[in-house]
């Protein structure tokens, strides 16, 4: 559990518009933690295509993403 404190004027602002700020946080720091992730997957990825230039058939990797997502 975390606490965070705003301005009053801010909270009253919020209040006025029917905010949940706790549910508002949360999702707002699940999709900030989404964003971190999908950005260093994005870097891993870069640099595992460096690494493996082209040498990777394009539709191999298709067929294998599409009998992974079929398995699921």
């Amino acid at each position: 559990m975390i606490s965070v404190r705003i301005p009053s004027e801010l909270k009253e602002r919020l209040e006025r518009h029917g905010v949940n700020v706790s549910e508002t946080v949360r999702e707002l720091l699940k999709k900030y933690v989404e964003e971190l992730e999908l950005r260093d997957l994005a870097e891993r990825l870069e640099g595992l295509k460096r690494r493996v230039g082209n040498r990777v058939d394009p539709e191999l990797v298709a067929r294998l993403v599409r009998e992974d997502r079929e398995a699921r």
